[in-house]
């Protein structure tokens, strides 16, 4: 099997740079305080400078392969998220890779964090959810030199390979349809404000600009759910008494708004399309059924753990970016 790791800097190599001992670096790394200011402001520096990452793991493993997956994903309440971890381990475990599953809250610092810990303990690899990170998760990454694999979106420019899928397309391709059947005046629907939730407005306001439209949309930075998607509905009604459809960044908002309007007595899609994104098993099970973008998250997974494990074998890197795609669900909902 080919080993790709480079070899990562040690409490020597900080020491040497900051012209103290290997002794007083372990020290200020068990507690910065223990040492004097001057001497903390240069370690820190040396352990960004280097991308140093503290090793958990036995000495015995640490040039050795962990037969080890590190996966970072958002949440763990994102049914988005599971599936994307059950196709990963479709693979993983008939190949014999375990998986050491980390989350993240959708913060870039947080998700530093978490690299850091499961880059010490001698992953193998690491698949990512995200395509934004901090410039230290990078220089982390960079310093492990282990293959890693960016899920979900479509960077131009991934650390080393991406398998994903368009969401400005699939966006514009949902409120496109919307259009064609007629709707003029929708609304979109935001929260949390993730990259993907900003790739979705944009693919939004393409398709309305292509039809001469003017497009509006409600943004909030709290969580989805079921809830908050009928609060923005009552607030899109009350700044857009107008609107005759949603397109939802997710179909947690759009159930939450379907249902708000059933509850209203607001007719849909007679009165109120509505779409979503991801279409989730709860949609397929209301009345009308949710229209929705088809993500294909488990196809995601088992792509991306293919790829990370042929790199592993030895395989050389022929494609760095893969799209797979995505559909629309034309439930009823749409009108």
């Amino acid at each position: 099997m080919n080993d790709s790791r480079k070899r990562r800097p040690t409490l020597q190599d900080i020491a040497d740079l900051t012209g103290v001992t290997k002794m007083t670096v372990s020290r200020y790394l068990r507690d910065p305080q223990a040492v004097a200011e001057g001497t903390r402001e240069r370690i820190a520096a040396a352990v960004e400078r280097l991308g140093y990452i503290p090793n958990r793991a036995p000495d015995i493993l640490s040039n050795a392969t962990s037969k080890a997956i590190g996966i970072l994903i958002p949440s763990l309440s994102n049914q988005v998220f599971a599936a994307l971890v059950r196709g990963i381990e479709s693979v993983t475990r008939p190949a014999g890779y375990q998986t050491l599953l980390a989350h993240y809250g959708y913060s870039p610092q947080r998700e530093e964090e978490q690299v850091a810990s499961l880059l010490s303990y001698h992953v193998d690899g690491l698949i990512l959810s995200d395509s934004q990170h901090t410039a230290r998760t990078r220089k982390m990454i960079a310093t492990a030199g282990i293959p890693v694999v960016e899920t979900m979106d479509l960077p131009e420019q991934p650390i080393d390979m991406v398998v994903g899928m368009d969401h400005r397309a699939a966006a514009r391709a949902m409120v496109t349809e919307m259009l064609r059947r007629g709707r003029r005046t929708p609304v979109y629907l935001g929260a949390r404000l993730d990259v993907r939730t900003r790739l979705r407005m944009e693919g939004y306001y393409q398709a309305m600009e292509q039809a001469g439209l003017a497009g509006r949309h409600l943004l909030t930075e709290q969580s989805s759910s079921f809830t908050l998607g009928g609060e923005l509905l009552e607030q899109a009604l009350a700044r857009y008494p107008d609107l005759d459809g949603l397109y939802c960044t997710n179909d947690d908002l759009a159930v939450g708004a379907l249902l708000r309007c059933q509850a209203r007595g607001i007719a849909v899609p007679q009165q109120i399309a509505i779409a979503g994104s991801n279409a989730l098993d709860i949609g397929r099970a209301m009345s009308p059924q949710l229209a929705s973008i088809v993500t294909p998250r488990k196809e995601i997974g088992c792509e991306a753990a293919t790829l990370l494990l042929a790199r592993l074998a030895g395989a050389p890197l022929t494609e760095r970016r893969k799209d797979l795609g995505f559909s629309l669900f034309e439930g009823g909902s749409l009108g």
